[in-house]
């Protein structure tokens, strides 16, 4: 078997014509639209779709209650033909089932899971349990069909490919080389699982951050949380990706500006401006595969690696 740098760490197995892939909404409520084109998309590509039970259902900000949610993921989980678990869209309400989740036998078969945004709390149940998975486009992308690049870059790697990156430089960035693991997702999100089982932000990784929504001043607030924990003392490096739909307020014009700010003071390689988050171009990012980041005044490039 040929070495493995992310040693420890299980891959799911390649999805092969046939296999399974389940959808389902895990947080927030979703139409038929999106998740109807996407196992569209997927059965074009000679692989089965099952649609769980509970995906169209609403139940006030969600898709279902917290036990209709639980269901769908735990029979996801539990089916032997299922080789990837496709989120259909983020939202809010992952976390209300992580407990119940964590008591599944997951380690026994592991799947692929697939999604961003709330689905980070999913992604940070994988990375405790030592599963990598796939922090990527949800149901609305894939609707778009296997040309588009983002989509071929993540059907790639469900057959068993490790992407390479190259990235334009930014004057924001800091200069350096770093390996370790990649971690990370909607910061909003991994910020409330910081001190549980489920924290994604661990020294030595390469962390990768982008959020929605959420005014300069709350981001600012849970990077200081980072600095005075350590935290960030113990990272090898950092992805910033997209910050969207929020305000400029009294300090800062742009999130850019006072993310560089508070990571000033830290020796480590940070690139800018990626393009992964709440954006039409959202790169597949395959959570704790190993990461080699390297950061010049030219460019930026990110290899992942087994």
């Amino acid at each position: 078997m040929p070495h493995q740098k992310s040693a420890g760490i299980t891959y799911p197995p390649a999805l092969r014509p046939g296999d399974k892939i389940a959808i389902l909404a895990p947080a927030g409520p979703i139409e038929h639209g999106p998740v109807d084109s996407a196992a569209t998309v997927l059965r074009s590509l000679g692989y089965q779709v099952e649609i769980m039970p509970h995906t169209f259902g609403k139940y006030g900000h969600f898709s279902g209650t917290h036990s209709e949610r639980l269901a769908d993921l735990r029979a996801a989980f539990a089916d032997p033909e299922v080789r990837a678990i496709l989120c259909a869209r983020g939202g809010y309400g992952v976390v209300h089932n992580l407990d119940s989740l964590d008591m599944l036998p997951i380690e026994d078969d592991p799947k692929w899971v697939i999604g961003f945004s709330d689905i980070s709390a999913l992604h940070a149940l994988m990375s405790s349990k030592k599963i990598a998975s796939i922090h990527s486009s949800m149901a609305k992308a894939i609707a778009l069909g296997p040309d588009d690049p983002d989509n071929a870059v993540l059907f790639d790697i469900l057959q068993g490919k490790m992407p390479v990156y190259t990235f334009a430089p930014t004057a924001y960035n800091h200069p350096g080389h770093a390996e370790g693991p990649l971690l990370g997702g909607n910061l909003a999100v991994i910020a409330d699982l910081i001190s549980t089982k489920f924290d994604l932000i661990q020294p030595g990784t390469i962390l990768f951050i982008e959020d929605v929504s959420e005014p300069i001043y709350k981001i600012e607030r849970i990077l200081y949380q980072l600095r005075l924990s350590g935290a960030l003392d113990r990272l090898n490096g950092m992805l910033i990706g997209q910050f969207t739909d929020y305000k400029p307020d009294d300090n800062h014009r742009r999130m850019e500006d006072m993310i560089a700010e508070a990571l000033r003071p830290y020796d480590m390689p940070v690139a800018f401006g990626l393009p992964f988050g709440h954006v039409d171009h959202n790169i597949p990012l395959v959570e704790s595969s190993y990461a080699t980041l390297d950061v010049t005044p030219e460019k930026v490039s990110l290899k992942l690696e087994r």
